[in-house]
């Protein structure tokens, strides 16, 4: 093909057909895998104080209040996980929103338990 000239149609047809065939074969943009941020295990109880106040300064986490469906079980690092996440849902679930100064990880599996949904 010489400098400006137009693909033939069969080449046209030919392309269309092969992006058809990979889009009916499976094949395409897989969906992104959903991930939530918690508290890492280890963190102390001040950083997941911390985590918890500056989270609930910017989402509303009414879901670990008393009464809520997150409330229980009652412990620090419970709580901290919920409203941690809340932020990095909220945030638009980037790994730098799960951070909290390295006490945090960004996990696959859905930490949702009973009537508490991790969003």
């Amino acid at each position: 093909m010489g400098r400006g000239a137009q693909p033939s149609a069969s080449l046209l047809l030919f392309s269309l057909g092969l992006v058809f065939l990979f889009f009916t074969a499976g094949g395409g943009v897989a969906a992104a895998q959903k991930t939530w941020c918690i508290a890492k295990p280890s963190a102390s109880n001040e950083i997941l104080a911390q985590n918890l106040d500056y989270a609930c300064s910017q989402v509303s986490c009414a879901v670990i209040q008393k009464g809520g469906p997150c409330y229980y079980p009652d412990s620090l690092v419970s709580r901290a996980a919920v409203a941690m996440n809340l932020y990095y849902a909220y945030s638009g679930r980037h790994a730098w929103n799960c951070y909290f100064n390295n006490s945090a990880l960004v996990v696959q599996s859905d930490p949702s338990y009973g009537s508490c949904t991790y969003y």
